[in-house]
């Protein structure tokens, strides 16, 4: 069954794909069947380029297990990047 989760928020940065670097502009979080991981259901994250079709994709399908840690793992590195950041502001 579809579960018809989809998040798509605007990113900025880049994603290596078959054909190497390239810039992406959204990124795609949906919780449905995987197209390649051999699970019934799967967090999928695909990292893209609108401007430059369907070949401009990183994608990764996880366990809900294993995307709770990516979440948690993101969570502290972000906190841990903002003090890092904040410390740089203040020196200069």
């Amino acid at each position: 069954m579809c579960t018809s989760i989809v998040e798509i928020v605007d990113a900025e940065g880049a994603a290596k794909g078959k054909d190497g670097w390239f810039a992406i502009s959204r990124t795609v979080v949906s919780y449905d069947h995987p197209h390649y991981a051999f699970l019934e259901e799967a967090i999928a994250i695909d990292f893209v380029d609108h401007k430059q079709g369907p070949g401009a994709r990183a994608a990764v399908e996880l366990t809900l297990a294993s995307a709770k840690a990516l979440s948690a793992a993101l969570d502290r590195a972000i906190a841990a990047a903002e003090v890092e950041e904040s410390g740089r502001a203040r020196a200069a």
